[in-house]
């Protein structure tokens, strides 16, 4: 992971080319303009130079982010080359709302990593969970950390129709998992679309765990457990229902960060029928002068009787 710094101008660059974008401005004029607005501190303006350069060899964004795997993840790069492609419908302006809202996930969380301290311990701001107020340990932040990247990364997939093959490989060599993560990750790109996805979630969560120790079962060959009993549960209740379900439910109950949509723009009620009123009057305008060029005009009928005191 990089450094925290990183991730929050990341974040500044992709909000800055989402609303800059909308003005037509050709790509490699934007990033020429806003590498002067970013930290000349961090590495981050370098990283725009070089991708200026490739931009106006290829003109394609996904490979001068495929060229520089030390600083941009995967998956990332997996987002832009998706908007460039010509058959899919995921555009430039969805791709960086969601490469915006990434970036805040991951400075959020090499915030809290760069808050513990020697001793292991976590910074006072972030000891406790949002909902449910419990002590947090830099163990278990770390696990809903993770969980939290796994139900963003792959509800984006989801909803926009990305792909899993290639999407859960972009996901599983994003530095943000561990290798027992990016192991299970490989699996699911595996199983994904044959068993159900609430099934694979809860085989993979402490809830699973406690139900086989009540039991009295052997957990050999079970697992890897990634996730936690809450999530497990949520996910039990979800079986055989539309993930995106799934993906609302956690994001109610524990607090998870939602996936951007496109919101689409409320055409104005009041457009139509002021268009209609106004042709209305050309039309009775037009009309009048093709009277008066055939010397048909009648000013008599325009004539009002006055009106007696």
């Amino acid at each position: 992971m990089l450094d925290n710094a990183e991730y929050v101008e990341q974040a500044y660059l992709f909000e800055l080319l989402r609303e800059r974008i909308a003005e037509q401005t050709p790509m490699q004029e934007l990033l020429d303009q806003l590498r002067h607005e970013l930290l000349a501190t961090t590495r981050l303006p370098m990283a725009i130079d070089f991708m200026l350069t490739e931009l106006r060899h290829s003109g394609l964004m996904g490979d001068a982010m495929s060229r520089l795997t030390h600083y941009f993840s995967p998956f990332q790069t997996f987002l832009i080359r998706e908007s460039e492609s010509e058959t899919g419908r995921f555009t430039i302006h969805i791709a960086l709302q969601v490469l915006h809202a990434d970036a805040q996930l991951r400075a959020n969380y090499t915030a809290q990593l760069e808050s513990i301290d020697v001793q292991g311990n976590l910074g006072a701001a972030f000891t406790t969970i949002p909902r449910g107020g419990r002590t947090m340990t830099p163990e278990s932040m770390t696990q809903r950390a993770r969980s939290a990247f796994f139900f963003f990364q792959f509800e984006v997939i989801s909803r926009n129709r990305l792909g899993y093959d290639a999407g859960l490989k972009a996901m599983s060599l994003d530095p943000v998992f561990d290798a027992q993560w990016s192991k299970w990750l490989v699996d699911l790109r595996a199983n994904v679309g044959l068993v159900d996805m609430a099934d694979l979630l809860f085989l993979a969560s402490d809830e699973y765990r406690r139900r086989l120790n009540e039991e009295g079962l052997e957990l050999e060959g079970k697992g890897p457990f990634l996730f936690g009993e809450k999530e497990g549960r949520i996910a039990l209740a979800n079986r055989r229902k539309d993930p995106i379900y799934l993906f609302g439910a956690m994001q109610r109950h524990l607090g998870y960060p939602p996936v951007p949509r496109h919101v689409k723009e409320e055409t104005d009620r009041d457009t139509i029928p002021a268009m209609l009123r106004r042709i209305e009057r050309l039309e009775s305008r037009i009309k009048l002068m093709e009277q008066e060029q055939r010397q048909e005009f009648d000013l008599s009928k325009f004539y009002k009787k006055p009106i007696d005191d």
